[in-house]
């Protein structure tokens, strides 16, 4: 990457944090940093944990939802690395459980779910890039019917029935975003026979020196951890403070489980700037980081919007719309130039709480923006990222 004027970085990151938080639309508090190859290049830290309460800090620890699924998927990779998972198999071989599920085809008149055999055993590679056959119930009609009048769970339980739900549709036939990634660490934990938060620990965090991440929070990291809010109709903020992922889950969900805190996620990125090495030894092979961010999506396939049908967790919310995104493992990566100034070939996803990040291998940079707010696709917070990264491509296009 050319070298960027810090100073002036700082100042234009600063201003866009200062924005978000304040005024009627604030958000409650913000951390968000940027990376080159070698460092942290900014990072900044304005509002508060809980509404008016202790101070944001870099060291808060954010309940980072999907922003785990590129940690899982990454797991995933070093087995397919090792030779220990075959992309292209039924993946009850290696997570049995996977291979009792029905298709959901809809409801009778009883409002009964209909269900049959799918047509094909679902594989890893399916799983990895969201045309398993899987959904989540506040993007999709089905499963919130299935959890309003059938007791479907939900995924923030961290409970196995919650994993164990009905297809949408056949294996491989369209893409939808939902639980894939939580099987993707089911058929990790079947090849290692451990937990994944174990596996993540010895073969990603350790390598990284990420120490401040984990499934269950310690003592420490529970009393910095900052609290999620609600976003009402009028704009208000208010403290969900009896909502939050479980510490000590039944399952490891690779899909959104992990709290953490940004300077760690920082670290991750580093890794898959740098061809998959990190301070501690190697994660991924260059060549496994090659293929892995590239699109992988069968045309006509292709990420679509979010539809938020249920409106306390999720906002209808897409990255970029009118621009073109395909899928990797597991990242969104969008074909062409974004708004943004991120260019085509660059990858990045979301937290529901309103998290996001970017890696742009080519560029060497990459960034992480953390609040705690719900539903997703909060128009502050999402307007304050893409603010964000726009101010980081200016500033690299005035170096």
């Amino acid at each position: 990457m050319k070298d960027i004027h810090t100073a002036d970085l700082t100042a234009a990151l600063d201003k866009v944090l200062r924005r978000v938080s304040e005024g009627a639309d604030r958000v409650p508090g913000v951390v968000a940093m940027v990376t080159d190859r070698e460092s942290d290049i900014y990072s900044g830290a304005t509002g508060a944990r809980r509404l008016d309460g202790v101070p944001m800090t870099e060291d808060t620890v954010f309940a980072i939802f999907s922003t785990t699924k590129a940690i899982a998927g990454t797991t995933a990779l070093q087995c397919v690395e090792e030779g220990l998972l075959d992309l292209d198999a039924p993946a009850k071989e290696y997570a049995p459980a996977i291979g009792k599920l029905q298709l959901l085809e809809g409801f009778d008149t009883n409002g009964q779910p209909r269900l049959r055999a799918p047509k094909t055993d679902v594989t890893t590679r399916q799983l990895m890039l969201h045309t398993g056959g899987f959904g989540y119930d506040f993007f999709n009609e089905m499963y919130k019917r299935m959890a309003e009048e059938h007791g479907q769970p939900s995924v923030v339980s961290g409970t196995r029935a919650a994993l164990e739900t009905p297809l949408l549709f056949d294996p491989g036939t369209k893409w939808e975003y939902g639980t894939n990634i939580d099987w993707v660490g089911q058929v990790v934990e079947g090849i290692r026979g451990k937990r994944l938060g174990e596996v993540m620990r010895e073969r990603v965090f350790d390598p990284l020196g990420m120490d401040e991440i984990a499934f269950t929070r310690s003592d420490a990291m529970k009393s910095r951890t900052a609290t999620i809010h609600a976003r009402g109709a009028d704009g208000s903020l208010a403290p969900m403070d009896g909502f939050a992922l479980p510490d000590n889950p039944e399952v490891d969900m690779g899909g959104h489980g992990l709290y953490g805190t940004v300077p760690e996620y920082m670290k991750f990125i580093r890794m898959w700037l740098n061809d998959g090495n990190g301070p501690n030894g190697r994660v991924l092979k260059p060549e496994t980081v090659e293929w892995a961010v590239k699109g992988a999506l069968v045309p006509p396939q292709k990420v679509t919007m979010l539809p938020g049908v249920i409106p306390s967790l999720s906002n209808d919310a897409e990255f970029f719309p009118g621009v073109g995104k395909d899928w990797s493992y597991t990242f969104m990566v969008n074909t062409e130039e974004a708004p943004t100034g991120r260019p085509a070939g660059a990858i990045g996803w979301a937290g529901l709480a309103n998290s996001f990040y970017w890696i742009d291998r080519a560029a060497g940079v990459g960034g992480y923006w953390a609040t705690q707010i719900l539903p997703f696709g909060d128009p502050t917070s999402f307007g304050g990222f893409l603010d964000f990264e726009t101010a980081v491509y200016d500033a690299i296009r005035n170096s």
